[in-house]
């Protein structure tokens, strides 16, 4: 039994918080965040260097303040001592200036280093991820994770990280000093902290909570915008513009009295803070101005002390806003983690079978049994068995969800079957590297595909190394020739979102053209002219014809002139073959293909 790729749902949506997504996260999971920075030690060095140079010189100021009054002005100094001492506080600022400079430079790029790091990895591990990843988890959620989380990242590499150290720095920095300056206020100020601190960070969560209520209930109107202005012909054909107008008053409404409650909150913290921190401070200073007017303290020692005090307190709040973020980033980086975690379902072997060159294609399928990982209760394929000799051509017929498309998939090895075997010229696909096989495949999907690009790159994604000519020469064959000379820029016009200048036609015969460029010894078409009308569908029939008639080509579709053109017609029913034969042979017959003719083929015998 071929062995099934286990993959799962990674955990949560990447608006999740450490909160609430589910389990709780530490600081400990910044870990991968490191091993991208790493790799980069001169700039953490640069960064480290002007880390402390900032901290040591934000300290410093206090202290020339100090120097400035005590020597400068109550010493009764003259001008030029007066001078010197300004002299001295204004090299400390310039200091500041420029480390504060060097520490912002080294730290951004640093977090927009490890930002794009990450976001190449993450994407170069999801390029190597079976399709059975994607119908577990969303892509759209792994494309926001892709942005939301690494946003959150780089905001924390490229300051908060910084930010927290140099509060750091600076708190346990300012504490010793104040120590020589006024050992009893120290021991004064340090009781007042926490009784400053703890009110702050509990209204700070309640106000975080607020806040991220707040961004969700926002990004909620964004998704409902989205939504109604993609589906503004459906909302007007059916008349619904004043339910989603009310739909919208309503969120809008939701929003604003949610974030009212969060400016409320905020008000009212801001009003606290100022008052213990500015009554903290003014209750100091009276306690300094005391011991000044006994002989305790100088002047510029008190002035020192008020500032340093200052600087200490507002070190220590901002550690306690900076912990939130960096659980945020905590969590951020752990989701990323899950991504760069998940291990291909699809892998090459270690020492893989060459696919052999030049020789015509051939499929067998073997007792297949097949179930998709999220319809693990239905089987997609049973025991199917069908083998496609060289050089010839296939039809799958059948109803909707008969199987038709998943024998393409196990042909393309997007997934491994659970039970049988499937073997691409005699050799079972597992033996063989999935990106060499695919190689001598070219596919038309059933739902075109066209990327937000040039008209050129859409074609070269059959063959990236194909000339103009050879790009013409496959428009030409699938019909496209005359409406890509049209477009304003030829080829290389912009096809929009989803190629969303053009028509439904037009999409199909460029993906059409991009098989046809591909050049390849089996050829998968899976509806590939639903989208077409009569005229262009002849011509590209016409074009078909002549390259299957060297190809191995394995095509669904329900339209009789394709049928009819094939070698074999097979017909499936509950992912199972239920008759097989030539069209004369099937429509003779009272079976499924012979309803099925009945029904939707437009031609008859």
């Amino acid at each position: 039994m071929a062995r099934r790729p286990q993959n799962r749902q990674i955990a949560q949506s990447p608006t999740a918080t450490p909160e609430d997504d589910g389990r709780k996260r530490s600081l400990g999971d910044l870990g991968l965040i490191w091993g991208f920075a790493r790799r980069y030690p001169w700039v953490i060095a640069g960064a480290s260097v002007a880390l402390i140079l900032t901290s040591a010189s934000t300290l410093a100021i206090p202290s020339g303040f100090r120097l400035v009054i005590d020597r400068g002005f109550a010493a009764g100094g003259a001008t030029a001592d007066i001078a010197h001492w300004f002299r001295y506080l204004l090299g400390i600022v310039a200091l500041l200036a420029i480390a504060t400079a060097a520490r912002f430079y080294c730290v951004s790029w640093l977090g927009e280093r490890v930002v794009a790091d990450m976001r190449v990895a993450v994407q170069a591990r999801l390029l190597r991820l079976s399709p059975s990843f994607f119908e577990v988890n969303r892509p759209s959620e792994i494309a926001s994770r892709m942005t939301s989380d690494t946003a959150i990242i780089e905001q924390v590499v490229g300051s908060t990280v910084s930010v927290a150290l140099r509060n750091a720095f600076t708190g346990v920095g300012g504490i010793i000093y104040l120590f020589t300056l006024a050992p009893r206020l120290t021991a004064m100020l340090l009781l007042a902290i926490p009784a400053i601190l703890i009110p702050l960070i509990l209204i700070g969560r309640r106000l975080r909570t607020l806040a991220r209520a707040s961004q969700d209930r926002m990004a909620g109107i964004g998704s409902m915008t989205t939504e109604v202005l993609g589906a503004m012909k459906i909302v007007q054909a059916f008349g619904q513009e004043a339910r989603e107008k009310e739909r919208f008053s309503n969120a809008v409404e939701d929003g604003f009295r949610t974030a009212r409650h969060r400016i409320l909150v905020r008000a009212g913290l801001t009003a606290l803070v100022i008052g213990l921190i500015f009554g903290a401070l003014v209750l100091l200073m009276w306690q300094g101005a005391l011991d000044v007017a006994s002989g305790r303290m100088t002047g510029g020692s008190i002035a020192a002390f008020v500032v340093t005090g200052g600087l200490v307190a507002g070190a220590f709040g901002s550690l306690s806003e900076t912990y939130g973020d960096l659980l945020r980033a905590a969590g951020a980086a752990s989701r990323m983690t899950e991504l760069l975690g998940e291990e291909p379902g699809i892998t090459a072997p270690t020492d893989p079978v060459p696919v052999p060159a030049d020789a015509p294609a051939s499929l067998h399928f073997d007792g297949v049994t097949f179930h998709y990982p999220t319809r693990r209760d239905t089987a997609a394929l049973a025991d199917f068995t069908l083998h496609v000799r060289p050089g010839e051509t296939v039809a799958l017929v059948g109803p909707s969800g008969a199987g038709k498309s998943t024998v393409l998939q196990l042909a393309s090895r997007f997934y491994d079957p659970d039970a049988g075997s499937v073997a691409f010229n005699a050799i079972p696909l597992p033996a063989m590297d999935p990106v060499a096989v695919r190689n001598h495949m070219a596919l038309v999907p059933q739902e075109t595909v066209i990327f937000a690009a040039s008209a050129r790159d859409n074609l070269r994604y059959g063959r990236w190394d194909a000339d103009d000519d050879a790009l013409w020469t496959a428009a030409r064959a699938a019909h496209a020739e005359d409406f890509l000379r049209a477009l304003p820029d030829g080829l290389d016009t912009y096809l929009g979102e989803g190629g969303a200048r053009l028509s439904g036609g037009q999409r199909q015969r460029i993906a059409i053209a991009r098989a046809l460029l591909r050049d390849a010894p089996l050829l998968l078409l899976d509806e590939a002219t639903s989208a077409l009308d009569a005229e262009s569908e002849h011509a590209i029939q016409t074009a078909l014809a002549e390259l299957m008639g060297s190809r191995t080509t394995i095509v669904i579709a329900h339209r009789l002139a394709t049928v009819r053109a094939a070698n074999r017609i097979v017909v499936m029913d509950g992912g199972r073959i239920v008759e097989t034969g030539t069209h004369a042979e099937l429509s003779a017959r009272s079976g499924l293909y012979a309803r099925l003719a009945s029904l939707q083929f437009t031609t008859a015998d």
